[in-house]
């Protein structure tokens, strides 16, 4: 990925046809589905520890070699970051892949969890997927495509994020109040809160995308990786909305992101940067 210093605007003008990269990534997600759900709330379920502590499933691993093999046979020059192997390839286009975003609710038989994937192109992310196959519901964008959710029984459904533009009118989600603390902005979780309408944890990749149906104005948290993120991008860029990190810049590479419905992101970024001995 483009170093962070270095990294292009993500409102850069980009005039290529990304119709059938995304018809690929859904048909990845498709693939994806089908290997999760086979062993979704399995009672023999195998579960390891990575180095870093976090759990990884078999269905984790299963997952990526099936979006790997596919990737493989029909984009063999594109690179590929993903959560469990790592990356492969050095190109312009690189496919970010999360198989199962939200593992501890996986191994957990919670239905929250989602399969990420996501193209870069010169370090920007112009085309994502957001899968839940447990909820039966999916989520998928691209630059000049829009953004778009799937509705049972019915024809896809343009998304578009909302219109509030009062911070004390918005509905917010910071994820979790531990890595807030972790990295020390405990006080500015709690200006937050005191700023807005309401505010709730809701988690993980959810939360982005009521933000970007229009339902939240303001998600943000720290320690996320580029996997956890990319495919979010251009959901919510297409939607209408803003995403940065927690400091205004245009990556995904900082550990920290910040999505707004974008009338509010440049008040949401002078709250949460606004420094008071009262707050820390």
């Amino acid at each position: 990925m483009t170093s962070p210093a270095h990294a292009p605007s993500w409102s850069a003008p980009f005039d290529g046809d990304l119709t059938a990269d995304l018809d690929l990534a859904l048909r990845l997600a498709d693939a994806a589905d089908a290997v999760a759900m086979s062993r979704f709330d399995a009672a023999d379920l195998a579960v390891q520890t990575k180095p870093d502590a976090s759990p990884v499933t078999e269905a984790d691993l299963a997952t990526e070699r099936a979006i790997r093999g596919i990737l493989a046979a029909e984009r063999p020059a594109d690179g590929v970051l993903g959560e469990e192997f790592g990356t492969s390839g050095e190109a312009a286009r690189q496919w970010i892949i999360d198989p199962i975003d939200g593992t501890a609710n996986y191994l957990k038989g919670i239905p929250m969890w989602t399969t990420l994937i996501a193209l870069a192109i010169d370090g920007v992310p112009r085309v994502g997927v957001a899968s839940q196959p447990a909820l039966g519901r999916r989520w998928w964008g691209a630059t000049g495509l829009g953004a778009w959710t799937d509705v049972p029984g019915g024809a896809p459904k343009r998304l578009s994020v909302s219109g509030v533009a009062a911070v004390a009118e918005a509905s917010v989600s910071f994820q979790s109040i531990a890595q807030w603390d972790e990295v020390g902005r405990s006080g500015d979780l709690l200006r937050l809160s005191r700023a807005v309408w309401r505010d709730r944890g809701y988690g993980d990749t959810w939360p982005y995308m009521l933000l970007a149906e229009g339902r939240l104005e303001f998600v943000a948290e720290f320690g996320v990786k580029e996997y956890d993120i990319a495919a979010l991008v251009p959901i919510i860029t297409e939607a209408g909305g803003r995403f940065t990190d927690i400091d205004g810049a245009d990556s995904i590479a900082t550990r920290s992101s910040l999505a707004t419905n974008g009338l509010l992101h440049d008040d949401f970024l002078a709250l949460l940067n606004t420094d008071t001995e009262t707050d820390r």
